[in-house]
């Protein structure tokens, strides 16, 4: 029995580094595309689809995880930095949050899981293909009475802007909570239009993911030279996804206005 736990265990992580190097040759593709090529994204949607309970998000989450551990590596913010996300939303208590970058919709069930009656999270995400599957997996935990994906982003010249404003209630101080996962060098340019926008508030708190790694250098900076002034920051030191040994950082700041 043991023999075969091991043997089990040495597969497991040898697909698994099959699954990193293939994700590390298909990054081309990700930047262009948003998903890694070898269809691993619809490969996690089927898999939850067919091992997680419906109407779960707790198992829709774990399940998620097992895949990306196990078959192949996903770039969603993984359950150590989702904690953080996790602890960041509940003491928000938000009623209206903007996700940007959607991917196959984890942290999306991640954040949605936690919110009162009422309160609604709009997940915006460039790949339409994403989308689809995010849709899929945000259903099947039971969550698509709260969560909405738009398919846009926010420096597309205002279109998606536009779509928010008219179509999801984005007004003045209407923001509550910002997660930014997306293309990491659209971190500050995006923000920067949210704010342009008005739609944040003094206790506005915005999330950003993989500062370090693949890292966003600008909005650090940024961040940073605003502290005490535009933002209150606390910088989580954590891994990247799914593994323990590349250092990241996330960053949990409050907006004090302007």
């Amino acid at each position: 029995m043991a023999g075969k736990t091991i043997v089990s265990t040495l597969n497991d992580r040898g697909r698994q580094l099959y699954s990193m190097v293939r994700l590390a040759l298909g990054m081309r593709s990700f930047t262009r595309t948003g998903q890694v090529g070898d269809g691993r994204e619809a490969a996690a949607r089927d898999y939850v689809l067919a091992n997680a309970t419906a109407g779960d998000p707790e198992s829709v989450l774990a399940t998620i995880d097992r895949f990306a551990r196990t078959r192949s590596m996903l770039v969603n913010v993984g359950d150590e930095k989702g904690l953080i996300l996790d602890a960041a939303v509940r003491r928000a208590q938000p009623k209206l949050l903007l996700e940007l970058g959607t991917y196959c919709g984890y942290s999306a069930v991640r954040s949605g899981r936690l919110l009162p009656d009422g309160a609604r999270l709009v997940s915006v995400e460039f790949s339409a293909a994403n989308a689809e599957v995010a849709r899929a997996i945000i259903a099947h935990a039971g969550l698509a009475d709260r969560v909405t994906v738009v398919v846009g982003t926010i420096g597309d010249g205002g279109k998606t802007v536009q779509q928010l404003t008219t179509g999801y209630g984005f007004s003045s101080g209407s923001v509550d909570f910002v997660f930014l996962d997306h293309a990491k060098e659209a971190y500050l340019a995006d923000l920067k239009t949210i704010l342009s926008n008005g739609w944040l508030h003094p206790g506005t708190i915005v999330v950003a993911d993989n500062v370090k790694v693949p890292g966003a250098p600008d909005y650090l900076a940024y961040i940073r030279q605003g502290e005490g002034r535009t933002w209150r920051t606390v910088e989580h030191n954590t891994h990247v996804e799914y593994q323990s040994i590349l250092k990241d950082l996330v960053l949990e700041s409050e907006y004090l206005g302007d």
